[in-house]
């Protein structure tokens, strides 16, 4: 399906009869009483750690359905802190909202946040693929030599990283990470990451699609340890089609690569202001997000 007929995009929320939790290049967060939050997801797309002047159309649908996809899923190796996605079970107060909220939003429960990113490895890329070159590491783990771009790794990896509020997380060894969480949580959150990223993997190649890594985030409810945020979402995940997959270059991907690609094109210094997209680029971009759901999920998007 490709989406010709676009309603219009949402850039930011304005609901003041919430108080603003927080406020992420994507997502945006309000309280809803004291144990829940409402997590809305935007149309705003970020590159080069910047916020774009176009929107694109229909992402934030596709960001949230899919995380509730994987939430369904994964649910026997993990709790997670979904309450609801229907709107009609909302606090009266926002249901007005709810043509603008519906799809795209999330009532959660709140979580105590471990300040780490869980980040799963299966394949080397990105950042995995400059170090091993320079070094024959992946976060200082050393891997076997001969290794291609693009490659499979023998096993995942687990390499956490810092939540940076501005830029980049910063990758760091698993010991480090001990020194900010508990040791024992710690080898629980590797264990669980690598686990859920094994089964949706598996599960994702069956679908066609390879997921290279990807990047998750954990708290404790009273469940225990609670899978928050978006899960194994094109924002999150480096996504492959299975069919054009090819180990030794960079591959096609259903990811916002393809938006990347265009700014290092047009030479963008990466400065603010950050430029606006064609529309062509912002509707290729949105088919990719759409591929992706329909390609993990087998239905179309209800837009």
């Amino acid at each position: 399906m490709s989406p010709q007929i676009l309603d219009p995009v949402l850039l930011r929320t304005d609901y003041s009869e919430l108080e603003l939790h927080a406020s992420g290049k994507v997502r945006d967060v309000y309280c809803l009483d004291p144990e829940h939050l409402l997590f809305v997801a935007t149309d705003r797309i970020s590159a080069f750690d910047y916020v774009l002047a176009t929107g694109i159309p229909h992402k934030g649908r596709v960001l949230t359905q899919i995380s509730l996809f994987w939430f369904d899923f994964l649910k026997d190796i993990v709790p997670n802190h979904f309450v609801t996605a229907d709107v009609n079970r909302y606090p009266a107060a926002i249901r007005k909202h709810a043509g603008e909220l519906r799809g795209r939003s999330m009532m959660v429960m709140r979580a105590e946040m471990f300040p780490v990113e869980c980040i799963a490895r299966g394949y080397l890329s990105g950042s995995g693929w400059k170090e091993y070159k320079a070094t024959g590491t992946v976060c200082g783990i050393k891997l076997p030599p001969g290794l291609k771009e693009s490659g499979q790794l023998p096993e995942p990896l687990f390499t956490p990283a810092t939540k940076a509020a501005t830029g980049h997380d910063i990758n760091i060894s698993f010991e480090e990470m001990c020194n900010l969480v508990d040791p024992e949580l710690s080898r629980q959150l590797r264990d669980i990451t690598l686990r859920i990223y094994k089964k949706a993997a598996d599960y994702a190649r069956q679908r066609g699609i390879i997921i290279a890594d990807t990047k998750f985030e954990f708290g404790q409810t009273a469940q225990g340890i609670t899978l928050v945020d978006e899960v194994l979402t094109p924002d999150s995940s480096r996504f492959w089609p299975a069919d054009t997959y090819q180990p030794g270059k960079a591959q096609d991907s259903y990811d916002k690569q393809y938006v990347r690609d265009y700014l290092e094109e047009i030479r963008w210094n990466k400065q603010p202001p950050a430029p606006a997209l064609p529309q062509e680029v912002a509707l290729r971009t949105s088919e990719k997000y759409l591929g992706a759901y329909r390609q993990l999920t087998g239905r179309e998007l209800e837009i």
